[in-house]
């Protein structure tokens, strides 16, 4: 069945974590030649890799005497500086022994926000793969900062499997998948193969765990699933210090766990706005614009906004709620929060009258909006 699921993908998506290629004196080099001579081995077999690297912060702690994790952000990205160029060292070493190149690739999220510098990343990454060379992607740790953070690499990794129109995304963990259970304190936890959909009762099996060397745990691994689902796309959660084990995935061995993509699944524009373009405010919503836009598949129209929050100007994201504050959607605004807050709760005729001009009847228009996806709604 694993074989059959994997036979369709030419472009994959791998984040490699901390842990998996790191411990608490700092990186393992064997461990990052031992996955770069097997993702060389995919690379053999025609496949286009990108991979998603953690461990740049672990790789240079140690030069600075720092024990543990870095408590500071400071601290973060001196560690990061340090450590960039450690680890794009070792991977550049094994790949160029097997005849391949590789490149870095440095993001933050406003990387992604901007619509234009999204599309010149992607733009970069597809002509690095036209040549042949592998694009190594991390969070530009040196110098971001908490509002333009990816939170995690496996965010990241979601985000870089819609950019490049990945076929799978294969996440290395430490583990050997997703369980029931938490593994290391319950023997009797089991390894579930298959997970066809990431619902509330899944996302409540992962938790909140999470390691001593990296950012994330189970619960950012179920969020980038359920992105790359939303993608169209697979997810695969593997234990990346077992030997030859992306080999062994694309041999048809059943390991780890799959996640199937989402059976209708959002276009790359509205992958987009849902989780690349940060929010910069709310929109308070009646209940006759909540059955416009949920129900019939509607713009939204300033008659049925009640209330505004944070600041925002046009063409900025911001998040959909009802009154009492529950996101259901995510969309772009066609005008700024000072027009907002004169024209909601108006009719489309009065908004020329009220502002003087009009760009257009719909605050948010339907093709720039994002349902919130939940166990009773489909995917817009």
């Amino acid at each position: 069945m694993r074989k059959a699921l994997l036979a369709h993908v030419r472009r994959v998506v791998i984040k490699i974590g901390s842990g998996v290629i790191s411990n608490a004196e700092g990186l393992e080099n064997a461990q990052v030649a031992a996955i770069s001579t097997d993702i060389c081995h995919l690379l053999d077999r025609g496949l286009e890799v990108v991979l998603v690297s953690s461990g740049a912060v672990s790789a240079g702690k140690g030069q600075l005497g720092i024990l543990g994790r870095p408590q500071t952000i400071p601290q973060k990205q001196a560690a990061a500086a340090i450590g960039q160029t450690r680890i794009i060292h070792e991977y550049k070493e094994t790949f160029q022994a097997q005849k391949y190149n590789v490149a870095q690739v440095l993001l933050t999220r406003d990387d992604l926000s901007n619509r234009r510098r999204y599309l010149n990343a992607r733009n970069t990454v597809m002509t690095l793969l036209e040549y042949g060379v592998t694009p190594i992607v991390n969070e530009n740790d040196t110098v971001v900062v908490e509002e333009i953070r990816f939170g995690d690499n496996d965010n990241l990794s979601a985000l870089v499997t819609n950019l490049v129109d990945a076929d799978l995304l294969i996440i290395l963990s430490d583990v050997d998948g997703f369980f029931d259970a938490d593994p290391v304190g319950n023997p009797e936890a089991q390894l579930i193969p298959v997970v066809e959909r990431v619902t509330p009762n899944i996302e409540a099996m992962g938790g909140d765990s999470r390691g001593n060397l990296g950012t994330g745990g189970m619960d950012t691994k179920l969020k980038a699933a359920k992105r790359a689902a939303l993608s169209g796309v697979g997810t695969l959660i593997v234990n990346g210090r077992s030997a030859n084990i992306l080999s062994r995935v694309f041999a048809g061995e059943e390991v780890g766990t799959y996640f199937l993509p989402a059976q209708s699944k959002l276009t790359a524009k509205k992958h987009w706005i849902a989780f690349s373009k940060k929010p910069r405010g709310k929109l308070l919503i009646d209940e006759g614009g909540q059955r416009a836009v949920i129900k019939a598949g509607k713009s939204l129209l300033p008659s049925g906004i009640c209330g505004v929050e944070g600041g925002f100007e046009r063409g900025d994201a911001v998040r959909l709620c009802k009154c009492d504050g529950e996101e259901f959607a995510r969309g772009v605004v066609s005008y700024s929060l000072a027009e907002t807050l004169q024209i909601m709760g108006k009719q489309c005729i009065e908004i020329e009258k009220v502002l003087g001009y009009k760009y257009r009847d719909e605050v948010v228009n339907r093709d720039n909006l994002v349902l919130t996806v939940t166990d009773e709604e489909e995917v817009d």
